[in-house]
């Protein structure tokens, strides 16, 4: 059977979930956006931070959501970002699948993650991310463009937004553009915690 095809990110209160320019990423607002993960053991260990970290529910959550994730997808901007700022073992440890117009060999990195570049359209490169994760989910990684794109394209079954206690004021929205004609929610869940609000929806069809 088949997973489902979700997205899993952190926004700001005023609705963004990025800075406006790759120069900001890792600036002191997108710290802030981001601060409830840093601590969690399970975001240490997976990117080689050393010991120790936060167990509870945040760190549950950082966990479930690589546990369940066969494949992911991202956009070419997203991916060259990442590029730079990534170790050398990537924290995916499966295939990823880069939307872009560019031609280009699979990139290999330690660990279990592959790159796999695909400049045929959104459907197609979720077909293939689909065959990668066999019965585990699909996650649209971002950046925000491209979670969009499949949002609109009827593609994504559920997302999951932890909402963080603070305000950008510009940059990239999350639902900037959105086809609210065509795009419905069910509240799955509504979790608090110390740091963010976690909120999970069910995405249908109206």
């Amino acid at each position: 059977m088949a997973g489902k095809v979700f997205f899993s990110v952190s926004m700001s209160l005023d609705g963004f979930i990025a800075p406006g320019s790759l120069g900001e990423l890792m600036g002191r607002q997108w710290m802030e956006l981001q601060r409830w993960v840093f601590p969690t053991r399970f975001f240490r260990q997976n990117l080689k931070l050393g010991g120790g970290g936060e167990e509870g529910r945040d760190n549950d959550i950082v966990r479930e959501t690589f546990d369940r994730t066969g494949a992911s997808v991202m956009g070419k901007r997203m991916f060259d970002a990442g590029e730079q700022m990534w170790p050398e073992e990537a924290p995916f440890h499966t295939p990823v699948f880069v939307v872009t117009h560019e031609k280009r060999n699979p990139w290999e990195r330690p660990g279990g993650t592959t790159f796999h570049f695909v400049n045929d359209g959104i459907a197609p490169v979720l077909d293939q991310a689909r065959e990668a994760a066999g019965d585990r989910d699909v996650r649209i990684a971002g950046g925000g463009a491209t979670i969009l794109e499949y949002v609109n394209a009827g593609l994504v079954d559920e997302f999951t937004i932890a909402l963080s206690p603070v305000l950008f004021g510009s940059g990239i929205r999350l639902f900037e553009g959105v086809d609210a004609g065509r795009v419905a929610l069910e509240q799955v869940r509504a979790e608090p915690t110390q740091r963010v609000t976690h909120l999970t929806y069910a995405v249908r069809e109206r």
